[in-house]
């Protein structure tokens, strides 16, 4: 017999057994799993952007600083972000297309670059701390930060894009994870919750509100499909930082008070995983994986604050 799709710790094993899977095949599944894991590729230089594309303020350090000044008329802020946050979606759907097995996630790497230059701009993870490449490419049980290398993607992997691109002063980021290939049972239905639950957290989205609110209907959808959900990382705010106020935890965070408001900008961004939520991180110093071995995936939207509810910016 195979193991089915996701199954929840204390449900009955797939084997028959009676008992509850945490007491019977999960060891020996995830011992399975544990000797297919992702292993670090080698790395190539970091690709060349022109100077003739504006760039953040970190592109030369690394460090980033206070981001260019802040427009004073909203309307036309705002109006920048929906340019930014519409060229990131562009570069998104370019960069999957290319995806399916054989290919590295440098080449991957290779048309996205291409892609955020031809619309005029500058990749955001691009030197961003240090980070040596135009996006990030997290396979399988890599949760997010994946360096993009030489490995070759394989038929049954997911894999997460997640692009960001400095427009004309401003980010604009978006992520969604891929099948390359076909899947199994379990990683269709890891994926489509995933985007569910993200789709949740926006639809809490009102003027008024807390933050815990969108982190409160992730992890209840999440939790009913028996997936984790990652708390070291979080949503943030956007717009000319990279990272800015209020973080968005995907949890019932009863920490997160920062109260909604109209023509507030941030993403939400919601990692779950098959089995526990905790994590670990590679020497890299930028790649982090589930600490069980088992697979994650995530979505990300850019949204801003509407009068009655959010509008998704990152939309195509």
């Amino acid at each position: 017999m195979k193991a089915p799709s996701a199954i929840g710790v204390n449900q009955p094993c797939w084997c028959g057994s009676g008992q509850k899977y945490k007491k019977c095949h999960r060891d020996r599944d995830e011992e399975a799993k544990g000797a297919r894991r992702i292993k670090p590729g080698r790395i190539s230089p970091p690709r060349e952007v022109p100077l003739s594309i504006p760039r953040p303020d970190y592109a030369e350090s690394g460090k980033p600083g206070p981001g260019a000044p802040v427009d004073p008329d909203p309307v036309r802020r705002l109006a920048r972000m929906r340019r930014a946050c519409r060229a990131a979606a562009e570069v998104l759907a370019e960069s999957a297309r290319a995806l399916r097995p054989g290919v590295t996630t440098d080449a991957i790497d290779a048309v996205c670059h291409a892609a955020y230059l031809a619309r005029g701009g500058y990749p955001s993870t691009l030197n961003y701390r240090g980070f040596p490449k135009s996006l990030c490419t997290s396979v399988n049980e890599v949760v997010l930060h994946g360096i993009p290398d030489d490995r070759a993607l394989e038929g049954g992997d997911i894999v997460n894009l997640d692009v960001t691109i400095y427009l004309d002063g401003l980010h604009g980021d978006c992520s969604a994870t891929f099948a390359v290939g076909e899947i199994d049972e379990a990683s269709q239905r890891l994926i489509r919750v995933t985007e569910e639950a993200m789709m949740l957290g926006i639809e809490a989205v009102k003027p008024g509100r807390t933050t815990r609110a969108i982190g409160r209907a992730i992890e209840a959808h999440a939790t009913r499909h028996g997936y984790g959900v990652v708390r070291a990382f979080c949503g943030h705010g956007v717009g000319e930082q990279f990272h800015e106020d209020p973080p968005i935890t995907h949890f019932d965070d009863p920490r997160a008070t920062a109260v909604m408001e109209e023509g507030m900008i941030f993403t939400i961004e919601p990692m779950l995983t098959e089995g526990s939520h905790n994590v670990r991180g590679w020497a890299d110093g930028w790649t982090v994986v589930t600490a069980d071995g088992r697979r994650s995936a995530q979505f990300e939207h850019t949204i801003v604050v509407t009068r009655d509810g959010a509008e998704i910016l990152t939309r195509l």
